[in-house]
């Protein structure tokens, strides 16, 4: 049974304004299981005189009201837990354990934490001794963009319209078309919570389409993206001239350093996860990994028997490791890297072909976690987001080269080491030009830290007081004594 999502703008559902309709496909699948509108500037104008008529009563009514309700909407998707998990895991492909206790979980924990944040933003003083006193008002924007992509759709979707909300702002929002549904599933429990209509308009369609509309729209007075870096650069060709605020969280060829003294077995379990979970679908998996040569061997042996252990299967089923592809064409992309890696002079050491699954499922985008080993540390296919289920690995010998291996591309998202020296870990961590640096573990987040990456992997930062300043605009005030 198919579904069909319609737009949501003031408060009520609505189709596209052009009637049309685009084709969602079930990764696990590869049939199309929903439909969702094809919107354009129309829909985007109608969404930002919703948003126009909300703004005055949403920016003044106070942090507290605002707190309740994005708590409320908090509490009704954890009491929504198992359908959000589901719909995510049918529209992404990723299993279904993952999105019940990581993506799912980390939505709720999004709204409950700039909820509260927001009752805890302080402003700065700075008095002139007996003159003046200067204050900072942070007022929101007015209208914003939001726009998230579709590897962790709710979980990103969530990272950025929290804030945005909490800090008073109304916001015109774009979930990727690829994975709609749990973004769609959103709008109900807003409006369940009281969430006044206008405040939050969630737009269905293409990027290029209705996205660019959001990003053109003069109204809309920031734009907050994450994707890739080359729809990141067009989104700013179009932004800078306009003077709106961005934040532009693009792509990621992140290092994974690993030194002979490293604690061997943890950081082979964490390596393999930050390798392959979400099939490598994730902005901060490591994908280059490089380990000093006294353990080269033995890491290659084991790590390649850890991924040949891992389960590709129905994103359905608890036992499953990794699940499907987001789509035909990224399938198709990612086989196309491992293709030009054998070209360049790669080894394949495990993996690198389709995974055909039996019955329902024999048209779904299943891929193998491929390794491959002695490429040449500049080729496309150690330089070039892959953003799929594949690692080169390559040894290193002194310290320097290490850096110079893991610095060595245009990227710089965030880099995990593996050290039991604390005097290399801090030296290491500052030579490392990322915006985001783990030593001895992956993915170990703490929402109240900052959030983005240098080079092109983006411009500005998210999370903890950098998303309230993000989407606030500072006023000072200076009050003279007399």
């Amino acid at each position: 049974m198919e579904h069909q999502i319609q737009n949501y703008i003031g408060g009520d559902w609505h189709a596209a304004q052009s009637g049309a309709y685009l084709d969602n496909y079930q990764p696990a699948t590869g049939k199309v299981y929903s439909r969702l509108p094809d919107s354009d500037a129309r829909d985007v104008e109608l969404a930002v005189e919703a948003a126009r008529k909300a703004l005055p009563h949403w920016s003044k009514c106070g942090a507290q009201e605002r707190f309740q309700i994005l708590m409320r909407v908090a509490d009704l998707i954890e009491r929504d837990i198992e359908s959000f998990a589901s719909a995510e895991s049918a529209d992404s492909g990723k299993a279904r354990t993952l999105a019940r206790t990581v993506d799912i979980p980390r939505a709720i924990a999004n709204f409950r934490f700039f909820a509260t944040a927001i009752l805890h933003f302080s402003s700065e003083a700075h008095p002139m001794e007996g003159e003046a006193v200067n204050f900072t008002l942070r007022q929101p924007l007015g209208i914003v963009g939001c726009i998230s992509p579709w590897n962790l759709p709710l979980y990103l979707f969530t990272w950025k319209i929290a804030p945005a909300l909490a800090t008073g702002n109304c916001v015109i929002a774009k979930p990727s078309e690829l994975t709609p549904m749990t973004a769609y599933l959103l709008t109900k429990v807003c409006a369940e919570a009281g969430l006044p209509a206008g405040v939050l308009n969630i737009l269905h369609g293409l990027g290029g389409k209705v996205g660019q509309a959001i990003v053109e729209h003069p109204e809309i007075k920031a734009i907050s993206f994450t994707g890739g870096t080359a729809t990141g650069r067009s989104i700013a060709q179009t932004a800078a001239p306009m003077f709106k605020k961005l934040s532009l969280e693009l792509g990621g060829k992140n290092p994974v350093l690993i030194f002979a003294d490293a604690p061997f077995e943890e950081m082979l379990n964490t390596t393999v996860r930050s390798s392959f979970a979400n099939n490598g679908q994730i902005c901060l998996c490591g994908s280059r990994i490089y380990i000093q040569r006294p353990i080269y061997e033995q890491f290659r042996e084991a790590f390649v028997a850890r991924v040949k252990a891992l389960r590709v299967g129905d994103p359905e089923a608890p036992d499953t490791n990794q699940g499907a592809l987001v789509s035909q064409q990224h399938l198709e992309k990612v086989a196309g890297y491992i293709r030009l890696a054998q070209e360049e002079g790669g080894k394949i050491l495990c993996g690198g072909q389709r995974v055909e699954m039996p019955g329902e499922l024999a048209g779904g985008y299943y891929l193998q976690p491929t390794v491959i080993e002695g490429l040449p540390i500049g080729c496309r296919t150690n330089q070039e987001e892959i953003f799929g289920p594949v690692v080169t690995i390559a040894p290193f010998d002194t310290e320097e080269e290490g850096l110079a291996f893991a610095n060595g591309t245009n990227y710089g998202l965030a880099a995990t080491v593996w050290t039991n020296d604390l005097m290399r870990a801090h030296r290491v961590a500052e030579q490392l030009h990322f915006g985001i640096v783990w030593i001895n573990c992956w993915m170990l987040r703490d929402l109240r830290t900052p959030f983005g990456g240098v080079r092109q992997s983006g411009v500005g930062r998210e999370g903890g007081l950098e998303a309230l300043r993000f989407f606030t605009e500072p006023k000072n005030v200076c009050i003279r004594y007399w």
